[in-house]
């Protein structure tokens, strides 16, 4: 099976992986069909897990794969992990100050970004957008790896991070579209957005892999601006939203539970 998956074109593959996490955010989303609301405790929790699994892959699926990288090519091992990193934070910080976006349960003055006369919904869902942008970034780019290795392990690698990347999708799906409904959306609406916050994954996921496929040596810094992305999005948005209100052992727990679950599966698949 991994034979058959190594003969495909490494963009072609994170495209299919992309459309597989951008999948379960619509299923997600789909929640809002059965349920009007959200408890707080729930909601946390999945927030939580969410931010556990980001922490989680930022290391062992992008950071000590690019670290290992740097170190077989004869490079100074922190050169790239660290240059890459940095690199994918600002360019987060300056999405962050740009894009209009309104996190949930806030007023609309206190939209950041650029100002704008978008519609509250629409900034809603810019905020949940901006997480998946790393995301797919980040699966694009593990998948892109194989154009420069036939390992095994590195597909595997990249399977476990679409997976793991797939999994807090899901109860991020719901965690956008069913707070949507209470701002007045209908239920159809309030899933078409949920689902569209995902869909920016496939598009961010060609682009890496596609990039990485051709120049080569820029793979190491890859990984780790897909990292530092992630880690940006993960403590800027993830962890405050997750530890508002008086639940916050609810979202701790979903953290831990989140990063040793994407523990698991990258050192077990990887």
């Amino acid at each position: 099976m991994q034979d058959t998956l190594l003969s495909y074109n490494p963009v072609l593959l994170a495209l299919i992986a992309t459309l597989f996490t951008w999948a379960l955010t619509a299923l997600g989303a789909a929640m809002v069909f059965f349920f009007s609301s959200i408890n707080k405790k729930i909601l946390n929790s999945m927030l939580g897990f969410a931010a556990g699994v980001m922490i989680a892959a930022s290391f062992w699926s992008l950071l000590n794969p690019a670290i290992e990288m740097a170190s077989t090519n004869s490079n100074t091992p922190w050169i790239p992990a660290l240059s890459g990193f940095l690199c994918g934070a600002v360019f987060l910080l300056l999405i962050d100050r740009i894009l209009p976006h309104l996190h949930m349960g806030l007023a609309m003055d206190k939209a950041e970004g650029v100002k704008t006369s978008w519609q509250r919904s629409v900034l809603l869902v810019l905020a949940i957008t901006m997480h998946n942008i790393p995301e797919g970034l980040a699966v694009g780019i593990s998948f892109g790896a194989l154009s420069s290795t036939t390992d095994a392990g590195v597909l595997a690698g990249a399977v476990a991070l679409a997976i793991g990347i797939g999994l807090q999708n899901f109860p991020e799906g719901a965690a956008v579209s069913i707070p949507l409904l209470r701002e007045g959306l209908s239920r159809f609406k309030s899933f078409q957005c949920g689902q569209a916050s995902g869909i920016v994954e496939p598009i961010a996921g060609v682009i890496g892999a596609y990039l990485v496929s051709v120049i080569t040596p820029l793979l190491p810094y890859a990984l780790s601006f897909a990292a530092g992305a992630m880690i940006f999005v993960v403590v800027e948005e993830l962890i405050p939203e997750s530890q508002s209100g008086n639940e916050t052992d609810f979202s701790t727990i979903g953290a831990i539970i989140g990063f040793a679950t994407m523990m698991v599966m990258d050192v077990a698949l990887g």
